[in-house]
């Protein structure tokens, strides 16, 4: 199958890119710089200069193509109304028109549920365009990458700096991006899964102080833990609203109350599982995936001391 991935460069993209490709599609990647993606054309994708924002540059894209995966969001320096709406509005748009037989869409767990929040209710509004535009979609509802526990968590800790978390923070059911892509590719030739939406949420919900005790667990160092009250988030939030050059940050706090809500980030997944036909044990937990992570850095620190002792054992004079 012929596809064109949008996102393709992200966390989330470039791994459904890899898994494309290893199941033999032919796979196309909509970039705004040939630099930026040059690892894709290396694995064997074509790049394709173009912008869903700018929709003279999508036609061209979607010449030939079967299916559409698209995982794109809008970058903490882009404006979230213009990439997550007008964007996927021209993608959609030259999507029915190219009669695309097949459309992903990621979209994230409960967009409905926060109209308040400019994300989330962007994400509803784009699956509701989705969904009323005719195409055979299916629209997948991840809560929380993995991979983000590496920045927030991981580094910190193992760079004895601070980690900031939020008091009353709700848990949240992680799951890995390479099984998200998993997902993603399986749903193109699976017609159960056609005019869809579908949760993606790891084993279970972890909370901030679970995750912590992990890593400390698992690199025999203790965090530093800043708390931060919720109340304050709202605060700044809403001073950053009365300014202009204050909104697409105060578009990006407003999500993150989302993720300090009391409610757990999750659902169930048996129907999910077995409607795409994955088991879930295969599935990578947050203790496999923090635990080959550390297992890797701890293994490279040991060695780096070992190659340090060497070179000071051969400056001594005798």
């Amino acid at each position: 199958m012929k596809l064109l991935v949008i996102g393709a460069t992200g966390t989330l993209g470039r791994q459904i890119v890899r898994r494309a490709l290893d199941e033999g599609h032919e796979v196309k990647c909509l970039v705004r710089s040939f630099q930026r993606g040059a690892f894709l054309r290396e694995w064997g994708a074509q790049l394709l200069r173009g912008n869903i924002c700018a929709p003279q540059t999508l036609p061209p894209a979607l010449a030939d193509v079967d299916a559409v995966i698209d995982a794109a969001t809008a970058r903490p320096s882009d404006a979230i109304q213009q990439v997550d709406w007008e964007g996927k509005v021209n993608l959609i748009t030259a999507a029915k028109e190219a009669n695309i037989g097949r459309y992903i869409f990621v979209s994230i767990l409960g967009a409905e549920k926060y109209p308040d929040v400019p994300l989330m209710n962007i994400k509803h509004c784009t699956e509701k365009f989705l969904a009323e535009s005719g195409l055979d979609y299916t629209i997948l509802r991840p809560c929380g990458f993995l991979q983000g526990l590496i920045g927030q968590y991981a580094i910190p800790i193992l760079e004895k700096q601070g980690i900031w978390v939020m008091n009353g923070a709700a848990p949240i059911a992680y799951m890995n991006t390479q099984d998200i892509a998993r997902f993603a590719v399986a749903a193109l030739h699976n017609s159960d899964t056609v005019k869809r939406s579908f949760p993606l949420a790891g084993s279970r919900a972890w909370e901030a102080n679970e995750i912590i005790r992990l890593c400390e667990r698992l690199t025999g160092q203790d965090a530093r833990v800043s708390r931060m009250p919720l109340g304050l988030l709202r605060v700044v939030k809403n001073i950053l609203f009365y300014f202009q050059w204050g909104w697409n940050v105060a578009d990006r706090l407003a999500f993150i109350e989302v993720l300090t809500g009391t409610k757990a980030l999750s659902a169930p997944m048996d129907e999910v599982y077995t409607t795409f036909e994955i088991d879930p044990d295969e599935i990578t937990t947050v203790e496999e995936y923090l635990g080959e992570y550390f297992g890797r850095i701890m293994k490279k620190l040991r060695e780096l001391d070992y190659d340090r002792e060497k070179v000071s054992k051969k400056k001594l004079p005798f």
